[in-house]
């Protein structure tokens, strides 16, 4: 059995998120090729969020020491909590480091002894360089696109439009206020044909309140809710030109950017700030602008733009990179280095 231990007193919600993305699916591909796997949640019960995803199987904790009896591998998503384990536990690290020194020696002292692995080579090298430990030591195994987003079927756009989208949660970091700030760029403003559309994936924060309405009250976006499933983020997609990643690059740097990958498997445009893991999303579809930024985003849009659509055969050759195959293969070569024959082979994702 596989474990993945979720954020302790924490629910896995739908449609938030690249870890809780990344975490779903894993479990996914591991069950498919016969491998037992679960999600493991702490302090919560049944209402942990496993009313989102019928098809995992959940297994909910009192505290976290009870992690002890837990047999199998134990890998934590996120969270290094000091632990007993009757194996060597893995981490899976899908935020930078925390930025203030008060967590530091959480960050530290939780990291001793696990087995480590990164969502890229950008925050494999940051994590090595924080902790410290040699950068041999931190292992990479890269996010994935679900294969729906590959076989998700676009129409043409008859609409005479340029359709953006920004797919990523309402906060901060993500990079909202750089595009809240790029609808007021001349070129933008003066290009009619541009539509916006944004989702309330983050609004049940609190800091995603406060966005949401803001978003909610200017005139030239449009507010459509959070998709909780892959497949329901592809449709929405596909009905897309360009996907937007203005990630902050201030205080925040993202580690890897899974939306980047879903959106060119989508067969569109991802104009993306140039910065932490965003560059190491590359399936051939990538725009990298400079960071908090708003006349470059505004400079990535018409790039983007002037490209024209993307081909199907473009979108073919992004449906192969980054796929749930490879990043599970990956996953158990970090996790049973010695089992060369628990990996299987990956099929070829072929859009329709």
């Amino acid at each position: 059995m596989i474990n993945f231990i979720w954020s302790p007193g924490n629910r896995l919600p739908a449609g938030t998120g690249g870890s809780e993305n990344y975490t779903v699916g894993q479990v996914r591909e591991l069950i498919r090729r016969g491998i037992p796997a679960q999600i493991v949640t702490v302090g919560l019960g049944l209402k942990d969020g496993r009313n989102e995803f019928t098809d995992i199987p959940f297994h909910a904790l009192d505290t976290i020491e009870d992690i002890t009896n837990l047999i199998g591998t134990i890998i934590f998503v996120n969270e290094p909590h000091v632990v007993t384990t009757h194996t060597k536990a893995f981490l899976i690290m899908h935020n930078p480091p925390p930025l203030r020194e008060k967590w530091r020696s959480f960050a530290s002292i939780g990291t001793k002894g696990r087995g480590l692995i990164a969502t890229s080579q950008y925050a494999a090298d940051l994590w090595a360089s924080y902790i410290p430990v040699p950068r041999s030591e931190v292992h990479v195994a890269y996010p994935f696109a679900e294969p729906c987003f590959a076989t998700q079927l676009r129409l043409p756009n008859e609409t005479d439009t340029i359709r953006i989208l920004f797919a990523g949660r309402l906060s901060p970091e993500k990079g909202i206020y750089t595009l809240l700030e790029t609808l007021h760029i001349d070129t933008i403003v003066e290009n009619a044909k541009l539509t916006f559309t944004v989702t309330t994936a983050g609004s049940d924060k609190p800091q995603g309140k406060i966005i949401q309405a803001l978003v909610n009250a200017h005139p030239d976006i449009k507010v459509v809710s959070a998709r909780k499933t892959p497949r329901a983020m592809a449709e929405l997609m596909v009905e897309h030109d360009i996907v937007v990643m203005p990630s902050n690059s201030q205080y925040w740097h993202e580690t890897f950017g899974i939306v980047s990958i879903e959106a060119q498997h989508s067969g569109c445009w991802v104009v993306a700030s140039d910065d932490g893991g965003l560059p190491e999303t590359d399936c051939g579809g990538l725009i990298l602008v400079k960071p908090d930024d708003s006349e470059g985003l505004a400079n990535g849009i018409l790039q983007a733009i002037s490209n024209g659509p993307r081909s199907e055969e473009a979108r073919h050759k992004s449906s192969k990179l980054f796929t749930v195959g490879q990043s599970v293969d990956n996953l158990l070569k970090v996790l049973f280095p010695a089992e060369s024959l628990i990996t299987v082979s990956t099929q070829e994702i072929v859009p329709k």
